[in-house]
C-alpha cells in the first residue's frame, strides 16, 4: 500500500469511516449496562492495555520536544472526547450525533488557520462546505426521530468533542511529524490509560455488573476499544501524515454513508436522493484532497 497515491489514501479513508461508523452503535450497547462515565473509562483503559506491548520500545521516544504534544493528543484528542460522546449519547440520538460529528473538518480548518498557520485555497473550503452539506442531508434523510428540544443541550458535548479533535489533528500534523503513527497512539494512551483505570475503580461497578447482559455489553465496549480506538486511531494517524489535516478529518463526512449501508444490510431501502447526497459528500472530499491547491 503506497499512501503517496490518492487511490490508497481514499481506500484508507473509506476503511476508517467503516470502522468509526459502528462506534455509535457499540457505545449505545455499552450504555445499556454501564454509565456513560464507565463506558468511556473502559474504552480508554482497554485501549491502553492493547497498546501496552508496543510501549516498551517506544517509551524512549518521549523527549522535551514532544511530551506536551503527546499529552495534548492523549487528553484532548482521545480522553475528553470519549467522555463527551458517551455523555451526549445518553440523551441524543445517533443521527444528531452524526451531524455534529461532521463539524470536525471545519474546526480542523479554523484551528489550523488561527494557531498553526495553515493555508488553504477557496476550492478546499468549498469542499468542506459541500461535504458537510452532504453529510447533513444524508442524515436528515435517514433520521426518523428528529431533534428533541428538551435534550438539545447535550448536543454541545459533541460539538466540544469535535473541537477537541480539531486541535488534536493539527497537533499531530504539525508537531509530531517525527513520530510514527503507532508511537503517537500508544504513547498518548499511556498518558491517559491509568487515570481511566482509577476512575473505574471509584465507580459503582458492582451495580453495573449486576444488570442484565452486563458481560455481553462489556464485550461491545471491548470491540469499541479494539476497532474504534486501537486500529482506527493508528490508521488515522497514518492518514494524517500522508495527506492533510482536513482530508483526514473529512472521514466524519463519510461515516453517515456507512451508517446508511448498515441499514441496507438490515433490509432497509436506499432512496435516489440518498445516492445524490453521497455524491455530494464524495465531491466535497475530493476537493478537500486537491494537494496542489493546499498548503499545510
Amino acid at each position: 500500500m503506497d499512501l503517496n497515491k490518492k487511490k490508497w489514501q481514499w481506500a484508507l479513508l473509506l476503511f476508517l469511516a467503516f470502522i468509526w461508523g459502528t462506534s455509535f452503535i457499540l457505545m449505545k450497547k455499552g450504555l445499556e449496562s454501564y454509565t456513560n462515565n464507565q463506558v468511556a473509562s473502559f474504552r480508554i483503559f482497554f485501549t491502553f492495555l492493547f497498546f501496552t506491548p508496543f510501549l516498551f520500545k517506544r517509551i524512549r521516544k518521549i523527549n522535551k520536544k514532544n511530551i506536551l504534544s503527546l499529552i495534548l493528543v492523549g487528553v484532548i484528542g482521545n480522553g475528553i472526547p470519549a467522555y463527551l460522546f458517551t455523555k451526549a449519547q445518553t440523551q441524543i440520538d445517533s443521527s444528531l450525533a452524526g451531524i455534529l460529528n461532521s463539524l470536525t473538518p471545519l474546526f480542523t480548518l479554523i484551528i489550523g488557520l488561527i494557531f498553526y498557520k495553515s493555508h488553504f485555497k477557496l476550492v478546499n473550503i468549498l469542499g468542506l462546505v459541500l461535504g458537510f452539506l452532504g453529510a447533513v442531508g444524508l442524515i436528515f434523510q435517514e433520521s426518523t426521530t428528529g431533534f428533541k428540544i428538551e435534550t438539545s443541550g447535550y448536543a454541545f458535548f459533541v460539538v466540544a468533542a469535535t473541537l477537541c479533535y480539531g486541535v488534536s489533528v493539527n497537533e499531530i500534523k504539525h508537531k509530531l511529524a517525527d513520530l510514527d503513527a503507532l508511537s503517537i497512539a500508544s504513547l498518548s494512551f499511556m498518558i491517559i490509560g491509568p487515570f481511566a483505570g482509577l476512575n473505574l475503580l471509584f465507580s459503582d461497578l458492582q451495580s453495573s455488573f449486576a444488570t442484565p447482559n452486563a458481560i455481553h455489553n462489556l464485550i461491545f465496549i471491548l470491540l469499541l476499544s479494539l476497532f474504534s480506538s486501537v486500529i482506527a486511531v493508528v490508521l488515522f494517524n497514518v492518514l494524517i501524515k500522508y495527506t492533510t489535516a482536513i482530508f483526514a478529518s473529512s472521514v466524519t463526512y463519510i461515516i453517515p454513508v456507512f451508517a446508511m449501508l448498515w441499514g441496507l444490510f438490515d433490509g432497509e431501502n436506499i432512496l435516489f436522493t440518498e445516492i445524490l447526497w453521497i455524491l455530494v459528500i464524495l465531491i466535497g472530499v475530493s476537493l478537500v484532497n486537491k494537494k496542489k491547491l493546499i498548503d499545510v
